[in-house]
């Protein structure tokens, strides 16, 4: 029996971000061991970096880039660290994170809660460079100029980062989704462009709540903007059925539900990019069947969060080696021959 089966029931005995800010502190005293090693089947080099699993850690979990070695050490084959903004703000008032059991789910209205920027970076600085690190980063609250906090985000974390990730598409902080806008989001990428460090690929994080012909404009923007990546998608503001007593919280909604929203996105984007971008799934990814189907749609990456609420952290290394193993039951070398 996983370790996690037994001390999941005290974990949800409190209160989910009670439970949450437990494990970072837990997880932040445990021993630095060796990174795991992975089937070379696995290997992805996705934007210039070599990915030694396709399975990676999305962001939310790790707000501060408190832990990130210790998600590696886990099994992730990349963790991706914040949202962090240029200053610290407290994020919006409690509760504000639901675990919905019977749907296998999570709402969150978190609101970027983070230290900001220069922390983290002070954190991150002390660390050894070892395995894959993104850091994704967002704008304060309160900003009066977005962009310029996006700028500013490319330039203070860019040196402890092996990739950026712009979050336009977080449900919790209000009017950031208008950045997905045609004018807008010219704007803002043409800013990214002027902003970025030199060898650290930018990717674009969007949202699953979109409009028919959104995809194509989006693609458009980040082909010229030269954005590395696509990560669809983020949590969603719409509610299928649930049976949750929290089905009605607002916030984002992630986990299981999600699932065919997200899928039904990355098809398509990768329909509009035509393979010229690549994507990065994330959404109700809970097992190796639920990534093997991201990846055959076209994900060359894949990143997992909530499912771990359920399953706990060994869920990268159960879905890395299931992946080797269908990738050796095919008959096929490398998943780079799967995408798509």
């Amino acid at each position: 029996m996983p370790l996690y089966s037994l001390l999941r029931p005290a974990a949800f005995a409190l209160d989910a971000e009670t439970a949450h800010r437990a494990t970072i502190r837990a997880l932040a005293l445990a021993p630095r061991r060796a990174l795991p090693s992975f089937a070379p089947s696995l290997s992805q080099h996705v934007a210039g970096l070599r990915f030694p699993s396709p399975v990676g850690l999305a962001a939310g979990f790790d707000k501060d880039g408190e832990v990130p070695d210790a998600m590696l050490d886990m099994g992730f084959g990349f963790v991706e660290v914040g949202t962090l903004t240029p200053r610290p703000q407290p994020g919006n008032p409690k509760p504000r994170l639901f675990r919905l059991v019977e749907d296998r789910a999570v709402i969150n209205r978190m609101g970027f809660n983070n230290g900001g920027q220069q922390a983290a970076l002070e954190r991150l600085q002390r660390r050894e460079r070892r395995g894959i690190l993104g850091v994704n980063i967002g704008a304060n609250k309160d900003s009066g100029d977005r962009i310029a906090d996006y700028v500013a985000g490319l330039k203070a974390m860019g040196p402890v980062a092996d990739y950026l990730t712009v979050n336009i598409s977080s449900p919790n902080t209000p009017g950031l989704r208008t950045l997905q806008a045609g004018g807008e989001l010219v704007e803002l990428l043409s800013a990214v462009g002027g902003a970025r460090t030199p060898g650290v690929p930018v990717f674009l994080k969007v949202a699953p709540d979109l409009d028919t012909g959104d995809h194509d404009r989006i693609v458009r923007a980040a082909i010229d903007g030269g954005i590395d990546a696509l990560i669809v998608a983020n949590t969603t503001i719409g509610r299928p059925p649930l049976q949750s007593r929290h089905a009605k919280e607002a916030g984002g909604l992630s986990g299981r539900p999600l699932k065919p929203l997200a899928l039904d996105q990355l098809k398509l984007f990768r329909a509009a990019t035509g393979g010229q971008l690549p994507l990065i799934a994330a959404g109700g990814i809970e097992t190796v069947d639920d990534a093997w189907e991201r990846i055959r749609a076209g994900a060359s990456l894949i990143q997992l969060y909530s499912a771990m609420v359920y399953e706990g952290p060994g869920l990268a290394r159960r879905i890395a080696n299931g992946l080797a193993e269908r990738l050796g039951l095919e008959g096929v070398s490398s998943m780079s021959d799967v995408i798509g």
